[in-house]
């Protein structure tokens, strides 16, 4: 897919939802509040992956952008008698 593809798709996604939010106003109880539980999920998915990126970049790099020598996997030697 083409980046004016792309930027098309996006384009008409949020034209349906501004249409969408401009309608709410007058829908029904049970169409409002599937609306919101569509936007409810739709916004814990997201936190969501930005908790898990955000974890997960601290832990590989640190706050130094760095990777943190206590992570290094140590290897482990057999003892000698």
């Amino acid at each position: 897919m083409s980046s004016e593809g792309f930027l098309k798709e996006i384009q008409d996604i949020g034209e349906k939802f501004l249409h969408k939010l401009q309608k709410l106003p007058k829908a029904e109880p049970v169409e409002i509040v599937s609306f919101s539980v569509v936007l409810l999920f739709i916004v814990t998915v997201l936190v969501l992956m930005i908790i898990a990126c955000s974890c997960c970049c601290y832990s590989c790099c640190g706050c130094g952008g760095r990777p943190d020598p206590r992570h290094r996997k140590s290897q482990v030697r057999p003892a000698t008698h």
